[in-house]
């Protein structure tokens, strides 16, 4: 299974990319799609929307996993990330993959076993995790890849249980 991971974000949107092949996690991709403060909000969410579309296209993913926002004191960040959300919600459902949302909270307990987990925790787990040499920079895409790798522990619990995983499956089709 192949997992698109997203953090996202008007300005910079995080993305990784990874494989699940029975008990072998491989990070694949990860980077992130980036626009200038200076632009509007429509044409940031235009940015964002070519810069993932242009990622789906080239890595093929089988689902997307996507960040919520959180929302803490400053509630116009928190609706701009929704925006966000929904771009990257829309990207999927354009190339009907399954979506599937994690809370902030979730993404810390699933990668680290503790839901207050700080950054440099989180990037220290997807080291981990993906066997990487180095921490997954920036730290947008590492968030991302905590996304995907979030996902794929979902699965594995829900599949241990024999549960069905719930997905934002666009119009209720399923994939090509």
């Amino acid at each position: 299974m192949r997992v698109l991971g997203i953090d996202p974000g008007t300005i910079v949107a995080g993305y990784g990319v990874v494989d699940s092949t029975d008990a072998n996690l491989k990070m694949v991709s990860c980077g992130i799609v980036k626009s200038s403060p200076r632009l509007s909000p429509p044409e940031r969410l235009s940015n964002l929307y070519k810069g993932l579309s242009e990622v789906v296209a080239r890595y093929q993913p089988d689902v997307v996993a996507v960040e919520q926002p959180f929302v803490s004191n400053n509630v116009s960040t928190a609706l701009a990330i929704g925006r966000a959300q929904a771009v990257a919600m829309l990207v999927a459902a354009n190339q009907n993959l399954p979506v599937y949302e994690y809370t902030p909270a979730q993404v810390k307990h699933r990668v680290t076993s503790y839901g207050a987990s700080s950054k440099e925790q989180i990037q220290q787990m997807v080291k981990l995790q993906l066997n990487l040499s180095e921490l997954p920079q920036p730290s947008d895409a590492a968030d991302a890849l905590a996304v995907a790798l979030c996902h794929l522990s979902e699965m594995h619990l829900k599949n241990l249980i024999g549960e069905k995983p719930k997905s934002n499956r666009p119009f209720g089709r399923s994939r090509k």
